[in-house]
């Protein structure tokens, strides 16, 4: 039993997993998330005091006080070339994905946030700035989180119902909750299903991410994937696992992607294998995280 004094949960669902019944008895529920961060990074730019230094695909460490051209050319790759290649590569299989915007990011390609909206993918609030939130004091984190919601608001013409900060504080749950019109949020890498918590006297649906099946993993500063055929060789292994035992305890697949890293082609390369073996299996379900939301909520509601 969990220490009601202990303020995490380290127990969960344990061997007691709800069977999901996902929609036509899938054995397998995958998530796609896009991150699209390019132009609302670390940034003497946007004010801040050292380049980038998180996921640039670069062997460089943030200059303090500078600006870093190659980091920002690293960036800029997402916005201007990845970010479509991997958009293409969705409406090729008709598969609908989260986009996790950035609202500074969109804004300075809107055309993103539109395409993404007008062909039927989520649009998930990924905060206004793509910075450590640690570093931010709660009254800024909350006038950021406001500015966020309205700038996908604006720009798509919907409101956001999924949050994702990516960098979080420890009180960035509590503000979305305070904040409201949120379905869930997907700052957690703790489970294979999503799950309830009680959050300032409110009920609140967590969809667990992961940077595990995620992109993040190539380069030096983190380890793991070098080629394309890396990144489709582990993705096919969580899934074919996730499938086997999905005959009997279906589960969730959340899968992290960055247009300025799995954009790069030979990287592509490695997400269209996997998504073709993917696809060539029955009883799979590529959703959103507003789909997963909705369902799980008619599905579990809160007790």
């Amino acid at each position: 039993m969990s220490d009601p004094a202990y303020p995490r949960d380290m127990v969960g669902y344990g061997r007691d997993a709800p069977h999901p019944r996902w929609p036509n008895d899938a054995r397998v529920a995958i998530q796609i998330a896009v991150n699209y961060e390019a132009g609302a990074e670390s940034n003497v730019l946007h004010g801040d005091r050292a380049s980038e230094g998180a996921l640039t695909d670069t062997p460089f460490p943030p200059l303090v006080g500078e600006r870093n051209r190659l980091v920002e050319s690293a960036y800029e790759y997402g916005s201007r070339r990845g970010i479509w290649r991997l958009f293409e590569l969705f409406e090729e299989r008709r598969i609908k994905v989260s986009l996790f915007g950035v609202v500074m990011a969109l804004e300075r390609n809107p055309a993103v946030a539109r395409a993404f909206h007008e062909a039927g993918h989520e649009i998930v609030s990924h905060g206004y700035r793509w910075i450590d939130y640690r570093d931010v004091d709660e009254v800024t984190e909350r006038d950021l989180m406001r500015r966020a919601v309205a700038g996908i608001e604006r720009l798509t013409g919907e409101r956001p119902v999924g949050w994702m900060t990516g960098r979080p504080s420890m009180r960035t749950r509590e503000l979305v909750v305070e904040e409201g019109g949120f379905l869930y949020d997907r700052d957690a890498l703790d489970d294979e299903l999503p799950y309830w918590v009680h959050v300032g006297g409110r009920d609140h649906l967590v969809i667990p991410y992961s940077y595990e099946t995620n992109d993040m993993r190539y380069g030096s500063a983190t380890g793991g994937f070098v080629t394309g055929r890396d990144f489709c060789d582990y993705l096919c292994d969580a899934f074919d696992q996730l499938y086997a035992e999905g005959a009997t305890k279906p589960k969730l697949m959340s899968i992290g992607l960055h247009e300025r890293t799995v954009g790069r082609p030979g990287r592509a390369h490695g997400l269209a294998r996997f998504l073709d073996h993917a696809l060539g299996h029955e009883r799979v379900w590529f959703a959103t995280g507003r789909e997963i939301a909705e369902h799980w909520r008619r599905e579990f509601p809160p007790r």
